[in-house]
């Protein structure tokens, strides 16, 4: 959530960042119906205050006169119905411009450039893309080594749902594992948070309202909280530190999560995007931290050079793109992609976002840190990254480390929890 100190004080600046991605006349009457609630509301909290005033002054009155033993007429005014009427207002007001700020997307950083996906930025190239003849792509890969059952994922689960056997669940896992060996070395926490997260977890993250229709909703009584099944593990751990205070010797707080991601939207339904590359069930290791403002940035850049170790270590052929403020997440103030060649479709597949939300998911958690020798509180940073989506790791390995005979290598780094440094074609039983 932005400041809205700072809609009062510089509304033009905030007008021209969020026109970056947005459309400007959306903007402008956004920001205009968010200043004539601010506007409403403090004129309100001026009356409730005066009509408060009012009530003791009635009341000292009258007391003085009663100890004075003069006549003192009842008032015909009904003071008490009077306040609490503007105190419903107040409330309504309030929860107006709730909404309204909640539905804003936060600021983009001022190198982020306006637009949507055409507009994005490849950064940097690492490495040279794989010279293969006969390229085939990774579910016909997968189909001939026994790797990824199709057929039966869909039978289970319907289209977008798929099911890792034999080896292909041995790298699958192995990825996984050597991702959480990765990350706990390098100093973050590691957590396995609960798969179905409140309603205000997604609030936090500033998934919803606007993706509210995004995700997997539980169906509850009445009287329970909403309940949904967590689209990225980014969202269990920001929600996990709703409304606490971090002592500043314990920032930067770093912690991962490891969980099945679960996203209801269209799965499959582009040429480059068959197979796991989406689907609506998929694996991820997630880093976060959370930071103090004058260090956000700095770490960005941190967690970008620590992702892409991740991929270089594996062997593979990835470059960095930023993205446009329209093609990023709406809480994020800038966001870098590290996509993967996919040699069967000559396009590159993001398999890491590491985003910095700056103290926009702070502000809607809650999550502060005490500040030496003050006694206000600021806001977090908070950043994230996928550390990695192996449902798109795993089919840049197959087409990237594709051998003329069918088979394929499996990465160094991975070869012993694997079990295997190829994997080939299993023979039919008889």
């Amino acid at each position: 959530m932005l400041d809205i100190e700072l809609i009062r004080k510089d509304r033009a600046s905030v007008e021209a960042a969020l026109s970056k991605r947005l459309d400007p006349s959306e903007v402008s009457s956004a920001l205009s119906a968010i200043a004539d609630l601010d506007r409403q509301r403090r004129e309100l909290i001026g009356e409730i205050d005066a009509e408060r005033a009012r009530r003791k002054e009635e009341a000292r009155a009258f007391a003085a006169a009663k100890a004075a033993g003069q006549a003192v007429e009842p008032s015909t005014r009904d003071a008490k119905a009077a306040l609490q009427e503007l105190e419903d207002r107040l409330a309504d007001t309030q929860r107006a411009l709730d909404t309204a700020m909640s539905e804003l997307p936060n600021l983009p950083s001022d190198d982020v450039v306006a637009g949507g996906k055409e507009a994005n930025q490849v950064v940097k190239v690492f490495g040279a893309a794989p010279k293969i003849d006969n390229v085939r792509d990774h579910v016909q890969l997968a189909t001939e080594l026994g790797l990824v059952d199709f057929e039966r994922g869909v039978k289970l689960g319907g289209s977008g749902f798929w099911i890792y056997t034999g080896w292909g669940a041995r790298l699958e896992w192995a990825l996984v594992n050597w991702f959480i060996d990765r990350h706990f070395a390098a100093g973050y926490q590691f957590m396995l948070p609960p798969h179905l997260l409140l309603d205000s977890a997604g609030y936090a993250a500033g998934q919803f309202p606007k993706f509210y229709d995004d995700v997997f909703h539980i169906a509850v009584d009445e009287d329970e909280r909403g309940r949904f099944l967590l689209p990225t593990s980014e969202t269990a751990i920001l929600g996990a530190y709703q409304n606490e205070i971090f002592d500043p010797a314990d920032l930067p707080h770093k912690a991962y999560a490891y969980t099945p991601c679960y996203r209801s939207e269209k799965a499959g339904s582009h040429s480059d995007e068959r197979g796991t590359v989406r689907g609506h069930q998929f694996n991820k290791v997630e880093i976060f931290q959370f930071t103090t403002q004058e260090d956000g940035e700095k770490t960005l850049e941190e967690m970008v050079d620590y992702a892409e170790g991740l991929v270089d270590a594996l062997g593979l052929h990835f470059r960095r793109s930023l993205l446009a403020a329209g093609d990023a997440s709406a809480s994020m103030r800038k966001t870098i992609d590290i996509e993967v060649w996919m040699p069967s479709t000559g396009k590159y597949k993001e398999v890491s976002s590491v985003s910095w939300a700056g103290d926009y998911q702070a502000r809607r958690a809650g999550i502060r840190y005490r500040v030496p020798g003050s006694k206000n509180n600021r806001f977090v940073h908070t950043l994230n990254g996928s550390a990695l989506a192996t449902s798109r790791i795993f089919p840049a390995i197959l087409e990237q480390f594709q051998q003329a005979d069918g088979s394929v290598l499996v990465p160094e780094v991975l070869r012993d929890k694997v079990g295997t440094d190829r994997i080939t074609k299993p023979e039919k039983r008889r």
